[in-house]
């Protein structure tokens, strides 16, 4: 089974069924520099709640996740 990404608002965050992804809780996700987006991951079928919405490959998501959108280039 391949794992699977989606990246979704943050103010959908509410709506997110964590027993069917791999992330436990809103506090264990990470979200954008901004704070406007994060993400979460699933293995096989695709959760109801995320219908409609684009999903990516770890490569992928590895390539998004090293822009400036969501790696700050400020140090701690």
């Amino acid at each position: 089974m391949s794992r699977t990404y989606v990246i979704i608002n943050t103010d959908e965050v509410s709506s997110v069924d964590f027993s069917q992804v791999e992330e436990t809780s809103a506090d264990t996700i990470r979200y954008s520099v901004d704070g406007s987006k994060t993400f979460v991951k699933y293995d096989g079928a695709k959760p109801r709640f995320l219908y409609g919405k684009d999903t990516y490959t770890h490569s992928a998501i590895l390539a998004i996740l090293a822009t400036d959108e969501w790696t700050s280039s400020e140090p701690f």
